[in-house]
């Protein structure tokens, strides 16, 4: 099995545990409320931390690896690293929308990869040094990463329900 084919499985996972939050959001009575709760002033929403795993997948698999015009040219400033939460929160459909687009397009960029070329550095990953092998193990951290912090939100939301 290749490392392409490992990476897909990985991202597979734990796309799997992403949408299973963004599904328990969608059956409550009000989800875009869930989906815009801060834990605190400033703090990314679950809105924010699920977009920006799309966004982030669009930008690899577009600018960053092809040197291709991303989708959602009006979300990415707004979802890219480094933004700042604001309140024009995504519904449930758009954030399904681009989560499933962006790995769509992530998929054949990956598949194309070969084991010998995975220590090869992307010109967009020159300044950081990252080759194709750190890229893909960025990226199955990363949606873990932001998966989890989505995740921990949603039971902060819960709880201050309950207080």
């Amino acid at each position: 099995m290749s490392f392409a084919d490992v990476a897909v499985q990985m991202l597979e996972f734990v796309r799997m545990r992403t949408l299973m939050t963004l599904d328990e959001i969608a059956k409550l009575p009000d989800p875009a409320a869930v989906l815009s709760w801060q834990p605190g002033p400033g703090r990314a929403h679950i809105g924010w931390q699920l977009t920006h795993i799309g966004i982030t997948e669009e930008l690899t698999a577009t600018e960053r690896l092809n040197g291709t015009t991303p989708c959602w040219p009006e979300l990415v400033p707004r979802f890219k690293f480094g933004s700042v939460p604001d309140q024009d929160v995504p519904d449930i459909g758009t954030i399904r929308k681009i989560l499933d687009e962006s790995r769509a397009h992530l998929v054949p960029v990956i598949a194309q990869m070969k084991d010998e070329d995975l220590d090869v550095i992307p010109k967009w990953y020159v300044e950081r040094g990252w080759p194709l092998r750190r890229i893909m193990q960025i990226m199955v951290w990363h949606e873990a990463h932001h998966q989890g912090q989505a995740h921990i939100t949603f039971n902060l939301w819960k709880a201050a329900q309950q207080g």
